[in-house]
């Protein structure tokens, strides 16, 4: 409970003297009773561990906490060229591709050692001549990874021999790789394996094999799997990184060569690959980005089938599901002994349960893998089944069929994903793989596209696949055939014949092999969805007991079931969550609040449910499944489920299926309530009960198994209390794995306790099939029935909906947020989200994880099961008010009473206020310019000590607040401690954006927090350039005719924040804007909504606001999730290249959000050359985000950054990054917790907002803040009270309470604090104030970090980097940048510039090595000139294959001319000039087809003209506001997100074009007449070009391209104009439909046709006007 202000100001005295002593008191700091100092701690270790307890920081699954990649991978296969064995031509062209993907890679600590590079080829039989023989042609060979000691290795070696000897697989010999170790790095030396070769004949039981050769590759896979285990079993396995034995290859068809190291030492280290006898008619290359900087050997890749570029998101849930097959029947075991009979082998693969026989084979999958190896060893299983290569990458990796254009003609394929859709669960996240099985070799990309992957095709027959074009330098009048693979799409060569095969082919072919078809027709029973039933379970005053028993509050139904059942929307809210974790409350919680959703971040991509939600599904499927390495007809007898929220008519139809004639899918159910005499330990026997039940029914062939807590009457519910839906189907899920049962049932919750979209993430996430809730419905009926709703419904301020409308609207509302928590870690389908388990528990002990949530995170203990039961029956109404009337908890808005603890109160904001002398009464709207110092008041000490004394003794709220200090030295004097104006340079605000703030609330906290020497922070909304000069106009009141709304200004202020933040909607990102910058931020994820983008309400965007962005006025912006430039670790390292390249002084931050694993994410950031690393907590403040974002996603700050700053000392990184922080940060104890932690800068964000007069209304998302601070309204923006002032007296307040706490802890530099763990304790005293539970631990988690207290290194910069002041250097870009140097220091570029006027030309070749390539020069024009740019004109040909973000930021005067190709990102954030792509002349393919530039060109485009004389790919013009395009066909998601501009497309496009669209105009030549198919029609609506305006503009954008490239394709159409215009369609939105060229209506109008032109009205044309020939040449020019 809170002191009132009365009772705090009687504790604390206003004296200085007593200031101090309270400071004391406060921390925890005792003084010896003589007044001496303070008595020495001599400890140095923090948080000791308790007996029995372990370090807990990095435990969970090793791909998530421990080690991610991303790479760069591709292949070359020319069957044609060379004899049988190929030829070394292919193997150098491999390696000439590896080298230069460098860029894609990264090195381990020590700057040298690769992360990792590596190939696969054909075996190359020339070099082995001597092991082959004529009766063994062709034995099997593995590469072997040994131990370097040679006694190990001799022991090692003796069991394989025993193994291949006992399988009858004659011992050929061993074979040492030839290697030198000198051309490895430091790391990569001490962990080098001794490396070897061993040949084996095939067993002569196999003669009749040769020609497949399938049964010796399964007795060669079987036996590797055998070696592993007799090797444990011989005690031959040891932990040293250079003692590990490996199979990096096993087969007599292919090898890997693979380490290490970086790609232009592979063939150096490995001298094999420089001999002319390795001959191959094929090579995959793969080079590694490791976010570790101690990577393995083995982790290198290839591995042994697949190169995987990419992240399975849904690991943890796939490996779950391949253990529960294994367990799934028994088989003897001695059916396992023979390894060498084809038939036997044969059974082997292709049953689920032999792969669970550890003291037989290898483990089949284990957590403890990278993601990439546990893929491959699936796809090798399926693959040594009767599954094909392309077929097993279909049915893991599956491509998003349902309504898809592209298969309209072949319902083959989508019936063979309807059928393996049932049967295996996809694993689903980024992924570029390219794969071999030595018959055949192919690429398939995820269904989102989130990698890019091109090929070309040559007249000899050779097939190049690549992450990026122009890694092999080919001649382009050699190449017949140029293309990309699309989202889900595949390639595919037959290694014997040399066919190519695109993706309908190949598919086709796999998919006609059975008929799938037919089997789903007769197999499958589907549940669509059906009508809601209108009759009521309960009576009212039932209702409202049952829903008070299962947690239910007031807020849930007038917040959440009010916005789902009445608008199919979840609640939008704003502010972040400021109440207490689950565990440290006082009020009664459901299991559910334990629980953080896990999000992408970096190295994989969170995806777009809103605009690209054509890739998601939330279908499921219930019955028993068959196994997924056996095709079968039987796989494909299930209930299929459209929607995972059941009602009750579906549960009937689901039960009707239980008859023999209609199924025969036999059902249970099994009640979840047990006796409420039992007490709270009685929920252990009801656990057990249920799940020996489920067990015996399951075994006893019941398919569909109902969990439920529904009670008959109020007679039952007053007599029983229930298991949590989400303890009883953790426990019943995990009791039938580990019973080897799960696949043999469906598990379906019915439950009063799931009403919120994360309730039913969770009830998924831990291994339900489906849900019915039945109270929540019931709810829906309630509400819809109640006086209130119906009147509202009349008086219109609800739409008015039948009953059966508002259930449907409430379904809808779940399926989309499920389809939000799906896409926040980038899976698509709800089927592989089901038992994956991504969450964290945050207060669980180890009783309810292992009961219900194994391999869950738990970091910091807490609850049991019989804490879980008592917090269940505190939530009963005791009372008859209770029973009456819902209690309103009060978790999201503040109420008095029963109500939850809120930290930032109206109370605390009066409080701060007292404090630094702020009136909310004084403001531009009353009498500001007649109050004394604009009616600042003076600051108050005093006040301040009653502030910071709420919050002392307020409930407790966070994890900070179970902490201690303890020194280990004397106090000293506070005149000892270094100044509060040193430790005010620490301060940031955090991102809070123009437009989520009022302008008078974002400059004046720019203002402030540059006053005092910190970092303001710009958020994502961009800033007026009027904010880049110092004031120097201010008056004698303060007054600036520059601000004329700020009041309290100095000449000298700046406006300019230092921070300027790049966001995923590239709102306001300009040249200028980035130049500007003194630091750039790209904002990865935001505290309070991690994996979604920003959301600014229509209402907020103002003329103002719509002007910075872009954008249309009251148009709500929305903005992407990151994935479309971000989509991996590397992409993320090419954005920092990007704003390296156009602001080289500018260091470089990036802002993640706490979780876990973002220790390892943080080590990939910093290897990506990133300056800062901002962790933020998941509690931080929003303008506005859907309300279970705020509750239920990211973790506590000090998670995060203790795990981040423990990562990057233990892999030497942390002396590469600052370290920031926010989240909450109210005080100088939270920052000082913070600095010891390991931060060195601090972010104030909500707290900051009250210093200048927020007053927490938490209206921020309605456009209504009554102090002006979140509004856009003019006379509520005018109430503004706040002045740079009262936010520098709140700065100064807290520097000096962290000055009075150094002096204490006997520290005088700040920086001494920083990373000093040891100094905190967990504090028993507040430990025992937990009301819960006493399971809750620190020291586990806490003990983790390193002590750093004599080694203070990491405070500095490198020494390759001067070794000085981390804030005083900046990452510079090293080769890649080299000809963005070369055109910067050009002597006619510099007097071009110089001169500013006239036409310059100059030529320059370029590579794919050269990424960035203009930016720089494109920051030199405008830090001379501005957004503006040149008056003259700089022509800048260019000759080659240009690298990634080709373009970036070209400026006004700027004309780029590229003769060649390019990768992804071209023209992004391109601001004016000219960007034309066209091929070489006498290129041998046509140009239409084919591919020219890569995905999402002119990403975040505000200008200028662009034309490609080709296709484009992915995400074409995603957020365009300004560039005028036209290209020759793209992939899908064509002007997702755009808000201004044009874009012509000559040629066919992917799906969903416009998705999100609210400004500019697109026009689309529909070639095949299906254009119609492909529009998201969401917002957009297209037409044929019907107006005059529509078509002058039309034309004259295609003649000026056909006079830019030559392009056949414009040639065509305008040769042929009248009968080609009407193939044209016309895309607009809303905003654009009185336009003159979408409407005839208005008359007069001007027409653009062009965003670049020497004089700004020739871009310009009145409705009806041509162009003469003298415009056009001098537009076109």
């Amino acid at each position: 409970m809170r002191l009132s202000s009365a009772a705090l100001i009687a504790v604390v005295a206003s004296s200085a003297s007593s200031y101090i002593s309270s400071f004391q008191l406060q921390h925890g700091l005792t003084q010896r009773r003589n007044g001496a100092a303070m008595e020495r701690v001599t400890s140095l270790q923090a948080f000791k561990l308790k007996e029995g307890e372990t370090k807990n920081m990095f435990e969970g699954p090793a791909p998530l906490v421990k080690e991610r990649d991303a790479c760069g991978v591709g292949f070359i296969a020319n069957t044609k060229s060379g004899e049988e064995f190929g030829t070394h031509k292919v193997l150098q062209q491999g390696l000439t591709a590896l080298d230069c993907m460098e860029h894609r890679g990264a090195c381990g600590g020590d700057g040298i050692s690769g992360d990792g590079a590596g190939i696969m080829t054909q075996i190359p039989w020339k070099l082995f001549s001597e092991y082959r023989s004529e009766n063994c042609p062709k034995p099997g060979v593995g590469m072997v990874f040994l131990p370097q000691q040679e006694d190990r290795r001799n022991s090692v070696k003796e069991v394989i021999e025993k193994v291949c000897e006992a399988n009858e697989l004659e011992f050929l010999g061993w074979r040492e790789v030839p290697v030198d170790p000198s051309a490895l790095g430091p790391q990569a030396r001490d962990a080098v394996p001794s490396m070897w070769q061993m040949f084996v004949k095939a067993p002569k039981r196999l003669d009749d094999d040769e020609e497949t050769r399938d049964g010796f590759e399964r007795t060669l896979y079987l036996v590797r799997r055998r070696i592993l285990v007799e090797l444990e079993k011989a005690g031959l396995k040891w932990e040293d990184a250079n003692s590990e034995t490996y199979f990096a290859s096993f087969s007599s068809a292919t090898i890997v060569y693979k380490g290490m190291v970086q790609g232009c030492v592979l063939p150096q280290f490995y001298k094999d690959l420089q001999d002319e006898d390795f001959t191959t008619k094929f090579v995959i290359y793969h080079r590694r980005f490791s976010t570790n900087t101690n990577p393995k050997w083995p982790l290198a890749q290839p591995m042994r089938v697949v190169g995987h570029n990419g992240e399975i998101n849904t690991l943890v849930g796939n490996v779950n599901w391949v253990k529960a097959r294994e367990k799934s029947k028994a088989l003897p075991e001695c059916e396992l002994e023979d390894l060498v009979n084809a038939e036997n082998t044969d059974n082997i693969v292709m049953m689920c349960n032999t792969q669970d026989v550890p003291n037989v084979l290898e483990p089949l999958v284990d957590l403890g893998r990278s993601d990439s190896a546990n893929l491959d060893a699936v796809f090798e299983l399926m693959t040594k089944s009767r599954h094909r290569a392309p077929c097993a990458l279909m049915s893991l990796v599956p491509t998003a069929y349902e309504n898809e254009p592209a298969l309209s003609n072949n319902p083959e394929i989508v019936d063979f994903y309807k059928f393996h859709g049932g049967l295996l669960e996809a694993w689903d996240g980024p992924a570029l793989l390219v794969y071999s099985d030595g018959k055949s070799i192919g690429a398939s990309l995820d269904r989102n596209g989130l990698r890019p992957a091109r090929y070309s095709i040559t007249s000899d027959g050779t097939v190049y696949m690549m992450s990026e074009t122009g890694v092999v330098d080919l001649e382009e009048s050699d190449i017949v055939q140029k293309g990309r693979l699309g989202p889900g799409q595949m390639i595919n060569v037959d290694l014997a014949t040399g066919e190519f095969k695109d993706n309908i082919a190949i598919k086709s072919e796999i998919a006609s092999r059975h008929p799938y078809g037919e089997w789903v027709k007769q197999g499958r029973k589907d549940v669509t969805k059906m009508t809601f039933a209108d009759d009521r379970l309960y009576d009212d005053a039932t209702t409202t007991f049952a829903q008070g028993t299962f947690g239910w509050g007031l807020e849930d139904i007038g917040m959440q079931i009010q916005d789902m059942a009445g608008s199919a929307k979840e609640t939008t809210y704003s502010m972040g969550d400021d109440a207490p974790i689950a565990v440290l409350s006082e009020r009664p919680h459901t299991p559910y609040n334990y629980f953080k959703q896990r999000f992408a971040q970096v190295t994989n991509p969170p995806i777009d449910p809103l605009r690209e939600g054509v890739v998601m599904s939330v279908a499921m499927t219930l019955g028993k499944k068959e196994s997924i390495y056996k095709v079968s007809e039987k796989g494909a007898r299930l209930i299929h489920l459209e929607s995972p929220v059941l009602n009750s008519n579906e549960m009937d139809r689901i039960a009707s299926f239980a008859e023999p004639e209609n199924g025969g899918f036999e059902q249970a159910t099994i009640s979840t309530r047990y006796s409420l005499a039992d007490g709270p330990d009685g929920i252990k026997d009801a656990i057990e009960a249920i799940c020996d039940k489920a067990v015996e029914d399951v075994r006893n062939g019941v398919e569909v198994l109902i969990l439920s807590d529904k009670s008959a009457d109020q007679a039952e519910l007053d007599g029983t209390t229930y298991i949590p839906p989400m303890i009883a189907v953790g426990a019943v899920h995990h009791r039938l794995i580990d019973e080897g049962l799960r696949m043999d049932t469906g598990i379906v919750i019915e439950t009063g306790s799931a009403w919120s979209t994360h309730h039913f993430a969770c009830l998924v996430g831990y291994g339900a099939n489906a849900v019915h809730p039945y109270l929540a419905l019931e709810t829906v009926k309630q509400w819809h029935g109640s006086k209130r709703t119906q009147s509202m419904m009349k008086a219109g301020k609800l739409d008015n909906t039948t009953l059966d409308e508002a259930q449907q609207n409430y379904r809808k509302a779940v399926e989309n947020g499920l389809l939000k928590i799906l896409s926040k870690m980038g899976i698509s389908l709800l089927s592989s989200y089901q038992g994956a388990q991504i969450f964290e528990a945050m207060g669980l002990g180890e009783e309810v994880i292992d009961t219900s949530f194994k391999g869950t995170t738990s970091r910091i203990g807490g609850v049991s099961l019989s804490d879980i039961a008592q917090e269940t029956a505190m939530m009963r109404p005791e009372t008859a008010d209770e029973k009456a009337k819902l209690i309103n908890y009060g978790y999201y808005k503040p109420v008095p009473k029963k109500g939850e603890y809120h930290v930032n109160s109206s109370d605390l904001a009066k409080l701060l206020h007292d404090a630094i002398g702020l009136d909310k009464t004084v403001s531009a709207a009353t009498d500001r310019d007649e109050a004394e110092n604009d009616g600042v008041k003076p600051k108050n000490a005093a006040n301040y000590e009653i502030f910071k004394k709420s919050l002392e003794s307020a409930p407790l709220a966070n994890i900070r607040d179970l902490l201690d200090f303890e020194s280990d030295r004397e106090s000293i004097s506070i005149d000892e401690v270094e100044p509060a104006a040193e430790i005010m340079k620490r301060f940031c605000t955090g991102a809070m954006s123009l437009g989520a703030l009022s302008r008078e609330a974002h400059e004046t906290l720019a203002i402030a927090v540059n006053r005092v020497g910190g970092k303001s922070n710009s958020g994502e909304g961009g800033e007026d350039t009027v904010r880049i000069k110092d004031l120097s106009d201010v008056d004698e009141k303060g007054r600036s005719p520059t601000y004329p709304h700020l009041a309290g200004l100095k000449n000298g202020d700046s406006a300019n924040s230092y921070i300027h933040q790049v966001a995923s909607g590239r709102f306001g990102v300009t040249p200028e804007f980035l130049t500007t910058a003194k630091q750039l931020e790209i904002k990865m994820a935001q505290g309070a909504k991690p994996g979604e983008g920003g959301q600014l309400p229509g209402p907020k965007v103002s003329d103002y606001i719509a002007t910075l962005r872009a954008s249309k006025p009251g148009v709500t912006l929305i903005s992407p999730p990151p994935h479309h430039d971000i989509y991996s670790i590397e992409d993320l390292a090419q954005l920092i290249h990007d704003l390296h390249a156009i602001n080289e002084s500018a260091g470089v931050s990036v802002k993640l959000v706490s979780s876990i694993g973002i220790g390892t994410v943080a080590c990939g950031v910093a290897k990506a050359q990133a300056d800062v690393i901002q962790i933020s907590g998941g509690d931080g403040g929003t303008g506005a985000s859907p309300l279970s974002s705020i509750k239920h996603a990211g973790m506590p700050w000090e998670m995060g950054l203790s795990e981040a700053h423990s990562a990057l000392l233990n892999n030497g990184l942390r002396d590469r990054v600052t370290l920031r922080v926010d989240g909450g940060i109210r005080t100088g104890r939270d920052l000082a917790i913070a600095a010891m932690m390991g931060a060195e800068e601090f972010g104030f964000g909500t707290i900051a907002m009250i210093a200048e007069g927020c007053v927490m209304a938490r209206v921020c998302h309605l456009n209504t803040c009554p102090v002006g601070v979140t509004s856009q309204k003019e006379e509520l923006r005018k109430k503004f009270p706040g002045t740079p002032e009262h936010v520098v007296n709140f700065f100064m307040f807290v520097a000096e309470e962290i000055r009075e706490l150094m002096a204490h802890l006997g520290y005088s530099k700040f920086e001494d604090l920083i990373g000093r763990a040891d100094l905190l304790k967990e504090s028993e005293e507040q430990l025992a104030r937990i009301a819960k539970t006493k399971g809750v631990t620190l020291s586990g988690f806490f003990g983790s970090i390193p002590e750093s207290k004599d080694d203070r290194a990491f405070l500095r910069a490198t020494p390759a980097e001067g070794g000085g002041l981390k804030d005083s250097v900046v990452h510079v870009n090293g080769g890649s940048s080299d000809l963005d140097r070369e055109m910067c220091n050009h002597e006619d570029v510099k007097a071009a510039i110089e001169k500013n006027s006239g036409d310059t030309a100059v030529s320059f070749n370029i590579k794919n090595t050269d990424r960035s390539t203009c930016a720089m020069l494109a920051g030199d024009i405008s830090r001379q000139y501005g957004n503006k740019g040149l008056d003259g004109n700089l022509n800048i040909n260019i000759f080659g294959s240009a690298g990634q973000s080709f373009g970036a930021f070209t400026l006004p005067g700027m004309k780029l001319r590229l003769t060649g190709e390019a990768n992804d990102y071209v023209g992004k954030g391109m601001h004016g000039g000219e960007i034309v792509v066209l091929p070489e002349a006498d290129a041998g393919f046509v140009a239409a087809d084919s591919s020219i530039v890569g995905n999402a060109c002119l990403y975040g485009a505000t200008g200028g003209d662009f034309h490609a004389n080709g296709r484009a790919g992915e995400r074409f013009c995603v957020r365009n506001s300004g560039a005028y395009a036209v290209c020759e066909g793209t992939g899908d998601h064509c002007c997702e997100y755009m808000t201004g501009g044009v874009v012509v497309a000559l040629g066919t496009v992917g799906r969903n074009v416009g998705a999100g669209m609210t400004g500019g105009i697109g026009y689309f030549y529909d070639e095949d007449g299906r254009f119609d198919e492909r529009v998201n029609g969401e917002i957009v609506k297209f037409q044929r070009v019907g107006s005059a305006a529509g078509e002058l503009q039309l034309r004259n954008m295609i003649e000026r391209h056909f006079e830019k490239t030559g392009s056949e394709k414009a040639e065509a159409i305008l040769d042929n104009w009248d009968e080609e215009k009407v193939k044209f369609w016309q895309v607009y939105p809303p905003s654009e439909a009185q336009s003159a060229v979408v409407s005839d209506t208005i008359v007069g109008e001007t027409v653009k046709v062009s965003a670049t032109a020497p004089s700004e009205e020739l871009c310009y044309l009145p409705v009806g006007a041509g162009l003469s020939p003298d415009q056009t040449t001098r537009c076109a020019d």
